[in-house]
Parts: structure tokens; C-alpha cells; sequence
């Protein structure tokens, strides 16, 4: 053995190791859940689709959350990173829910732009009417998909996933969505 190479005992890392694939993006493995293939392979195929647009909204709040201006700063800084942690655990939630079907959560950034059909921001800073706007946006394209993705899931019976995009992603995103569209109700403070 030479002095470069690992003993089987030593405290050098096994480092630069490479791997084969062993279970390709888009396919299931049987996991005894109690739903058919074509089941669990339409829910991974939904919800790595909510998942994706999930981890861009994510992203969305962190950068408005730390690009926020004006007279509501503090306010609206501070909802906009409460809002970013929901949303951190919900893109948890879903990617454990493709993985406990079978299937292979999409977790690379590069992978999730490929799959999301949530437009990209300007790369400066918006106006603060825009910034919300645009998380508006981004909610009611999540809540159109997870509504729909709860009704045909359901169909095949999987009430897993039914019940994770209503009780978590759709009534998460309505309460969200309630909070930031009050933000652009325009009304005087006082009245004279």
C-alpha cells in the first residue's frame, strides 16, 4: 500500500468516489402501499411537477425577503421569510412523499427550472407591488396544479397524496396568498 492510498482502517476520506445511477428521474420501484404502478406513477409525476414550481416560489419569497423596500419594509420582510419556511417544509414534505412512493424527487435546482412553469424574475430589484405580485402569481399557478393534481389523484385512490396537496399546499397557499393581497389593498392609514 502506498503512502496516497487509504487503509482500510485509516481517517483518509475515500474521496472524488463516482457511482452508477441506480434509479433513473420519471420511474417508480414497488413499494408495498397499497397503490398500483400506474398509481404512485402519476403521483410522483404531479407532485415532482408541484414540487418544482414549490422550490422556485421558495426561492422567489428569499429573494423578495431580501430585496424588500419602503415604508412596510420591516413588516413584509419579516412575513415574507415566515412564508419561505412554510413553503421550505412543504417542498420537504412533497419530495418525501415521491420518495415513500417510489419514485425520485426533483432536487436539483438546474433540474427543477427544466420542470417549472413559474417565470423567472427580472435579476434586479423590483418595486414592492411587483414582488408581490409576482409571489401571487406564483401561488395561484401552484394552487391551479395542486387542485387539479388532488382530483385525479384521487381517482386512483391515493389518499396520501390527496391529502398532503389539500391540507398542506393548497390551504397553506390560499392563507399566503390571502396575506400578500391585503399588502396591495390601497387605503389611507388615516382619514382626514
Amino acid at each position: 500500500m502506498t503512502s496516497n492510498s487509504p487503509s482500510v482502517h485509516g481517517s483518509q476520506p475515500w474521496l472524488h468516489q463516482k457511482g452508477e445511477v441506480i434509479q433513473e428521474f420519471g420511474t417508480v420501484k414497488q413499494f408495498p402501499v397499497a397503490l398500483s404502478y400506474e398509481a404512485r406513477m402519476y403521483s410522483c409525476q404531479r407532485m415532482n411537477k408541484v414540487l418544482a414550481d414549490t422550490q422556485i416560489l421558495y426561492g422567489l419569497y428569499k429573494k423578495h425577503h431580501w430585496l424588500m423596500r419602503g415604508a412596510t419594509f420591516y413588516q413584509l420582510h419579516l412575513v415574507l421569510d415566515k412564508h419561505a419556511g412554510e413553503q421550505l417544509d412543504i417542498i420537504d414534505t412533497l419530495a418525501e412523499r415521491v420518495q415513500s412512493l417510489g419514485g425520485v424527487a426533483v432536487g436539483d435546482p438546474r433540474h427543477v427550472v427544466e420542470i417549472t412553469s413559474i417565470p423567472r424574475p427580472p435579476d434586479g430589484v423590483e418595486e414592492v407591488p411587483a414582488m408581490l405580485s409576482r409571489l401571487l402569481e406564483a401561488h395561484e399557478t401552484i394552487l391551479i396544479d395542486a387542485h387539479d393534481a388532488a382530483a385525479r389523484t384521487a381517482e386512483y385512490g391515493d389518499d396520501g397524496t390527496v391529502d398532503l396537496l389539500v391540507s398542506q399546499v393548497i390551504r397553506t397557499g390560499e392563507r399566503q396568498a390571502w396575506f400578500l393581497a391585503e399588502h396591495l389593498v390601497d387605503t389611507p392609514l388615516v382619514r382626514a
